[in-house]
């Protein structure tokens, strides 16, 4: 099986505006050829998809996309999305319920948010080829956004010295130690999906890698993480994958010309039934509400950089000029 992996795709304000007049295809640019090679497809959905509901009131940014621009996802063929993040509820839990309906309509699974705590916390599953591949998404981030018994939200697990270790005292982490021990015997493939940490910085926290660790230890496949707006490198701990960020791969911000939060990849999993057996990684760079394949300088650069800051978490990798993609090297074939 092959699987896309992207990061932050964020699809309101000026982009949400291009949309109203340009195809459904635009915020994608030239990387739907890689997608269409993998059949399956997952994003970080960093936006509100929803015509309704009222800013939430004394945050920052509020980030929402019209309803229509579900053929966005669609165009991509995304199969699954992942919604614990810090925009889910932007506009509040009427948004956030009928985004729930508009996927749900759609067939796109989603993980991460629901109408209670049990339902936030569930699984996405879907069957691809012949395999079942399970997605599990947390955050550490917004705790007020927490789904209680009877209150939508999103599935909240923090990330300190209390989450880490076999004796986490936090119950919702020991919950998603179990989630993911009980999920592992029903799948073929678990995902777990994590929006954590603030905003920059290419090196992960060291409470990041343990608890990474713990969620491999606990029967997790791979790892997707973000929330960062700039990749950081990935770990191979017991031959599965950790990305710690993927970055952002659609928006509209202002570029930081230190830690540049335009840079990302296209993540190109093979699978089988053993693990991962193949990870290449195609440079991208976000320019006029685009997601643009890297060539010649940027490539290399984009390319090089993630092999540094890889072979700092002691993951081997190999850039190929003609290809203009990294390799990494699995040890799992």
């Amino acid at each position: 099986m092959k699987l896309v992996l992207v990061g932050d795709v964020m699809l309101g304000r000026l982009v949400n505006e291009e949309l109203k007049r340009e195809s459904p295809k635009l915020p994608w640019g030239d990387t739907l050829p890689i997608f269409k090679n993998a059949d399956l497809r997952i994003c970080n959905l960093e936006c509100v998809l929803s015509d309704v509901g009222e800013p939430w009131p004394n945050k920052t940014f509020h980030f929402r996309t019209d309803e229509k621009n579900i053929q966005t996802l669609l165009a991509a063929e995304i199969g699954m999305v992942s919604l614990a993040n810090n925009h889910a509820l932007d506009y509040g839990h009427e948004a956030l319920l009928r985004m729930m309906k508009i996927l749900g309509e759609n067939a796109i699974n989603y993980a991460g948010i629901g109408p209670n705590f049990l339902e936030a916390a569930e699984p996405a599953i879907c069957r691809v080829n012949s395999q079942k591949v399970g997605l599990l998404a947390f955050t550490d981030n917004e705790p007020d956004w927490e789904a209680k018994e009877n209150k939508p939200g999103l599935f909240y697990v923090p990330i300190d010295p209390d989450s880490i270790g076999v004796d986490a005292r936090d119950k919702r982490a020991q919950y998603l130690f179990e989630l993911i021990q009980k999920t592992r015997d029903d799948v073929d493939l678990l995902i777990v999906s994590a929006h954590w940490g603030p905003n920059w910085g290419y090196s992960p926290p060291k409470e990041h890698i343990a608890f990474a660790h713990l969620l491999i230890d606990s029967g997790a496949d791979i790892i997707f993480g973000h929330s960062p707006h700039v990749f950081r490198g990935i770990e191979l701990y017991k031959d599965k994958p950790i990305f710690y960020s993927c970055g952002n791969f659609i928006d509209d911000y202002a570029v930081d010309e230190i830690e540049r939060n335009d840079e990302s990849f296209v993540f190109l999993l093979e699978t089988k039934k053993s693990g991962v057996t193949k990870l290449q990684l195609y440079p991208t760079l976000i320019a006029n509400f685009q997601a643009k394949k890297a060539h010649s300088e940027d490539a290399r650069r984009i390319g090089l950089l993630m092999q540094k800051l890889s072979s700092e978490l002691g993951t081997p990798s190999q850039w190929n000029r003609a290809k203009e993609m990294l390799e990494i090297q699995m040890t799992m074939n």
